[in-house]
């Protein structure tokens, strides 16, 4: 109802309940949809045939060549190019990033169908 742009106290009276319980109920969904994102990527990433751990201090165009090495020797075509990948790291993990160079271990997945998904090594 909320997605239709009904405001939370005319959610909650046609729902016959108060406003603050409306509130609640879409604060708990949205952190259950958020927990739910969160375990679709992880699984995904636990899936993916290529994964690339990029060592601190690594200079952020070697990158690249590394990913694509180890998609090529596991069949994976990637779906973005060099550039597209830096990009991708920028965006994805900018705190681990300092111009150039990576401030502590990265690691990269590359699931079958090419996608490409970044986060910090533990």
């Amino acid at each position: 109802m909320r997605s239709k742009d009904l405001s939370q106290q005319e959610v909650s009276e046609i729902l016959g309940t108060t406003r603050s319980n409306v509130s609640i109920l879409e604060k708990r969904a949205l952190q259950n949809v958020e927990r739910a994102k969160n375990t679709l990527r992880q699984w995904t990433m636990i899936q993916a045939p290529v994964s690339v751990t990029v060592p601190e201090g690594t200079d952020v165009f070697e990158v690249p060549g590394r990913v694509f090495q180890e998609a090529d020797r596991k069949g994976v075509r990637l779906s973005l190019n060099s550039l597209d990948l830096i990009v991708r790291l920028r965006s994805e993990a900018p705190q681990v990033l300092k111009k150039r160079v990576v401030l502590r271990d990265l690691e990269i997945f590359v699931t079958e169908n090419g996608e490409v998904l970044v986060q910090d090594a533990p």
